[in-house]
């Protein structure tokens, strides 16, 4: 593979784990590029030290039970690293009322009404009691707003108290506009069988995904933070990202692709046998407008979301008037700023401190670009307001730090599975050309991952079926 070059665009998760596959699969002769538009690498990976503990600002966990985020660390070298929750759980803010969250749910619909009564009124209790006895229409491969088919169905408090916060601690979406067979992919295949409801479908996918016993906690974070994993796969990629530099055009050529970055007025090119694009769904739209206009019109079906993480570093004694539970999630009815608290010392024990106690606000859904418009400052007033309307802590902060994330979240939309399908499709009928990210199908670290090793590989397979048809007719294949 000397003289081949592959050139990544995109230093989040999935670029970065394209990059170290690539690596990995081509030698140490290989020209691997990786360039990222922004000044640092990680995308939604983000560690800072806040109060002499390190705290991740974006993502701070995975699921365990999928296997490619701990397979990844294991490989990297950092399975010494690899943490687990407490037992403290976590509850919900609805109804004016702050209460545990039901356990036994597929994000948020149960598979029996009793699951989840304590969280709501009698009313919507029967509501959702009543759902099994409703004539169901459902045509198996079809779409629906998660929301809406459960507000029709179960009525509006099982979305608004339980469903909605759930869903939007996951996607920073609202329930009523995300699909229900992306984002309940269990509770959609159960339809497609036969289940008779959503309280059915839901107990029919809880039932085949409940672990074994002694199967080991659902979720891991790292022990320094998830700026470990980057540094690694940085190292492992053996590369010398390009940061800086957005791309701002991408072309084919006879040998292969031509991309073109920086500014518009000093434009920079790069020639390529193989690209791997690891975006967001609007630059992936951008990007492959020219080349592959009916990927690009399938990537524009996919909104993003922005949010901001504040974190709190608060004196020790304030640790007294915290909940024992691992945070809060709140409903968007409640008249509060914040759409979730993680008590990051009482859910991570690592995270624990003599000096400090850490917090952890996250703030904006889908919709609320307002929310966002405020300064820094005004964020932490805010998430300070909130926390001690929950908790009853007003202790200034020791130390604080916010974080933005600015259209990073893919909003998987009724038919989003289906959308995907055209851009994976147009994508691979272009040789040399793969996609990667949490556009396509999943936002969680283990299928990122997914789509990056999958990219790579594809990535890899054309590149030496091209270097076998050169062999085979005497050629060479160059760069």
């Amino acid at each position: 593979m000397s003289n081949t070059r592959v050139v990544v665009v995109g230093g989040g998760i999935s670029g970065l784990t394209t990059a170290y596959r690539l690596r990995t699969l081509l030698g140490s002769a290989a020209e691997i590029v990786l360039i990222e538009g922004s000044r640092r690498l990680g995308g939604a990976l983000r560690t800072v030290d806040l109060g002499g503990v390190a705290l991740d600002v974006g993502a701070e966990a995975f699921l365990v039970r999928r296997p490619e985020a701990v397979d990844l660390i294991e490989e990297l070298g950092l399975g010494g690293q690899l943490r687990h929750p407490t037992p403290a759980a976590p509850t919900v803010r609805a109804g004016g009322q702050t209460m545990p969250l039901p356990t036994g749910t597929m994000l948020g619909v149960p598979g029996a009404a009793a699951d989840v009564a304590g969280l709501l009124s009698v009313q919507g209790a029967a509501q959702v009691a009543a759902e099994p006895a409703i004539p169901l229409r459902w045509e198996p491969g079809c779409d629906a707003s998660v929301g809406l088919l459960l507000r029709e169905r179960a009525g509006d408090e099982l979305v608004d108290r339980l469903v909605d916060p759930l869903l939007g601690g996951v996607y920073a979406g609202r329930a009523d506009a995300l699909g229900l067979r992306a984002t309940l992919p269990a509770v959609a295949a159960a339809l497609d069988r036969g289940a008779g409801s959503l309280l059915a479908a839901a107990g029919m996918a809880l039932a085949a995904s409940r672990p074994p016993p002694g199967r080991g906690p659902v979720f891991g974070t790292l022990s320094g933070g998830f700026e470990g994993l980057v540094d690694a796969l940085v190292a492992g990629a053996a590369v010398r990202p390009r940061l800086g530099l957005p791309v701002r055009g991408l072309a084919r050529t006879p040998q292969g692709w031509r991309l073109e970055l920086g500014s518009t007025s000093q434009p920079q090119y790069v020639d390529a046998d193989a690209v791997v694009l690891a975006l967001p769904a609007p630059a992936l739209r951008r990007l492959l407008a020219d080349p592959l206009p009916a990927a690009s019109a399938a990537a524009s079906q996919v909104e993003v979301a922005s949010c901001a993480v504040v974190g709190l570093a608060l004196p020790q004694a304030a640790a007294q008037g915290l909940p024992a539970s691992s945070g809060v999630l709140v409903a968007a009815s409640e008249p509060l700023s914040v759409k979730a608290f993680t008590f990051s010392g009482r859910k991570w024990a690592h995270a624990r401190s003599a000096d400090v106690v850490l917090v952890r606000a996250s703030v904006g859904r889908h919709g609320e670009a307002r929310v966002l418009q405020r300064d820094d400052a005004e964020l932490v007033d805010a998430a300070r307001a909130d926390l001690a309307t929950l908790t009853g802590i007003t202790a200034a902060p020791v130390a604080t730090v916010v974080a933005r994330w600015g259209g990073g979240l893919p909003q998987y939309a009724p038919g989003h599975l289906d959308a995907v399908a055209v851009l994976e499709r147009e994508v691979a009928g272009s040789a040399g050309l793969a996609v990667a990210g949490a556009t396509l199908h999943g936002v969680g670290l283990p299928a990122c991952i997914g789509t990056a090793d999958a990219a790579a590989r594809r990535v890899v397979g054309y590149l030496n079926s091209r270097g076998a048809s050169a062999a085979a007719g005497g050629g060479t294949m160059g760069s």
